[in-house]
């Protein structure tokens, strides 16, 4: 049956897998051409009755809510065909952990920590629509080619349908959904809980910082508990924070993910908070160690040739924090390791401007830096408005001035006590490069693909001015803003939208060339035109040229358009 199309439109490709009550498929939906590959599972079964097929209906909708997640797969649809059950579902590009969690493979703290917050995240909402998994290993969370985020596939409710068909068919209840040493003993008899998912996830970073597969730990013969902490070294909280989620008793697990993403968050909090008092200025030159427990995360990076077409592609990782401004809003912060640049552009590159003049080594000391541009939703949880045009909770904040920017900052600092402020100008450059010599991170040109900005020709003053940059292409002119991190990709730092979409406001004031600037990436705000403020990394609004590494655009302080927005930067002295 399956070498016919499916329902008369799914085309069954390869099998993906085959468990006890069902196989996988990946298919192609000929009346889905935008989106066509698609994941169908087939769910093994004898007969089928009434009370089954009320019951695969019950399941296909919980499954559909479930998908509204953006870290679930999405339902695409539910049947039946000749007595067989279908469910087809979104297809993940990517891959299973259980590539990156291998046997003798110790992971590292950070990596730990990170996999449980992103799960936990995920089950929050899970739990709070009634559903447990029931089947949580590496194998089972995907991670994702085009931003590296976490995907929970494969639940619990599937099997149990399955259970249920083999139970009717077999007169048994023997069969329980789940995977030895990932399943806890309540779950093993039949009876799992939301708290046997949080099991599961322990015992996957238990494997994650051991090397050593769930069913290979000891028990405690007394206590049933796990015996790992003998086998790796990590910080006493965290371990504490394991145990905990490991027991073998569910009533001395944390009772729902909320609450251990709460106890996780504690953690990670005294890693990072650090008194106002302590701080050093804002331009010390005392770096973060080298060693912490951050978490990391994980992007794609991609290189493009002379004509704007990607030529490569890599993945990349970095350390960060966050904080929470409360009401699910949260500003990520991405660590910049420290180093040296040429800062301003040489006088080959295209279409470059004089007070890009000279060229200067920058040491530019270690920094944190967001990931994105303050978003509306950001701006809303500090300040209590929202001033932008283009309006979207995840679009970046604009219509801002240099003075708004700033009273943002001071804002910030006294709801988190962190010093937040705007970058330096060499900062900023720094951070953008991340490493390139060219004209843009991306490359010798840039794509409407990649980024926001005005991708068509355009006249003013009786001059038209180029959508193209270089040998580039022409592309598309989108005439707003985008959500931050809309393209998918970051430099090698981890950064997002650097170029274009909105102008980002710098520390600085103006001056008409480099001569005598800093060298040690701190701000230049003596001498210059104090009534005159840096921006950097082009907009929507403006065509390639503006949107090089090494632009340099200034407006009043108090100017408010629809294309002025900023970042943040935060300087940790200390990381406890």
């Amino acid at each position: 049956m399956l070498e016919q199309l499916l329902d008369g439109r799914y085309q069954i490709q390869d099998k993906l897998g085959e468990g006890a009550f069902g196989e996988t498929y990946k298919a192609i939906d000929m009346k889905r051409p935008s989106k066509p590959v698609c994941v169908v599972k087939r769910l093994k079964s004898m007969h089928t009755n009434q009370l089954v097929r009320e019951r695969f209906e019950q399941e296909a909708i919980v499954l559909e809510r479930l998908g509204e997640h953006p870290q679930i797969p999405a339902l695409l649809a539910h049947f039946m065909v000749e007595q067989e059950l279908f469910i087809v579902q979104e297809f993940i590009d990517g891959h299973p952990l259980s590539q990156e969690i291998t046997p003798g493979k110790r992971l590292s703290e950070p990596y730990a920590i990170k996999l449980m917050q992103d799960v936990l995240e995920i089950l929050c909402f899970v739990h709070e629509n009634k559903v447990i998994h029931r089947d949580i290993k590496p194998a089972n969370v995907m991670r994702r080619a085009k931003d590296g985020k976490l995907i929970l596939i494969d639940f619990g409710i599937v099997k149990e349908l399955g259970s249920m068909l083999s139970t009717m068919s077999h007169e048994t209840n023997s069969i329980v959904a789940g995977t030895q040493g990932y399943m806890p003993s309540e779950q093993a008899k039949g009876k799992p809980r939301p708290s046997s998912d949080l099991y599961a996830l322990g015992m996957m970073a238990i494997e994650a910082l051991t090397g050593i597969p769930p069913f290979h730990l000891p028990e405690d013969p007394d206590t049933g508990e796990i015996l790992w902490r003998d086998r790796v070294q990590v910080s006493d909280r965290l371990a504490d924070f394991l145990s905990q989620m490991v027991r073998d008793r569910y009533t001395q697990r944390y009772p729902s993910a909320i609450e251990a993403l709460q106890a996780l968050q504690a953690i990670q909090k005294t890693i990072l908070i650090i008194s106002p008092s302590t701080h050093p200025p804002l331009h010390s030159s005392t770096l973060p160690p080298t060693k912490s427990s951050l978490p990391v995360f994980a992007f794609e990076v991609v290189a493009v040739n002379d004509r704007g077409e990607i030529s490569n592609r890599r993945r990349g990782q970095a350390d960060y924090f966050r904080d929470d401004l409360g009401n699910g809003v949260v500003l990520e912060m991405v660590k910049i390791p420290g180093g040296s640049f040429r800062m301003g552009s040489p006088e080959s590159e295209l279409e470059r401007y004089s007070n890009e003049s000279p060229q200067h080594k920058v040491t530019v000391p270690s920094f944190f830096m967001g990931k994105f541009t303050i978003t509306q939703a950001q701006y809303q949880a500090i300040v209590g408005s929202n001033p932008s045009r283009f309006q979207g909770e995840k679009r970046p904040v604009e219509t801002v001035s240099w003075d708004e920017a700033i009273e943002f900052c001071q804002t910030l600092s006294q709801r988190t006590g962190r010093i937040y402020r705007l970058p330096s100008e060499a900062e900023w450059e720094y951070a953008c490069r991340a490493g390139t010599t060219t004209p843009f991170h991306f490359g010798e040109t840039i794509a409407t693909e990649l980024a926001n900005y005005r991708g068509t020709d355009w006249e003013y003053g009786g001059k038209t001015y180029p959508g193209f940059y270089g040998k580039g292409e022409r592309g598309i002119y989108r005439k707003e803003t985008t959500p931050v991190g809309s393209f998918g990709v970051a430099n090698a730092f981890g950064l997002y939208d650097m170029h274009g979409n909105v102008w980002e406001w710098c520390e600085d004031t103006y001056h008409e060339n480099y001569t005598g600037a800093p060298i040690d990436g701190s701000a230049w705000v003596t001498g210059g035109e104090s009534d005159r403020r840096l921006l950097r990394g082009g907009s929507w609004d403006n065509d390639p040229r503006f949107c090089r590494s090494a632009f340099r655009l200034w407006f009043s302080p108090d100017n408010r358009f629809n294309n002025l927005s900023f970042r943040v930067v935060c300087v940790l002295a200390r990381i406890p």
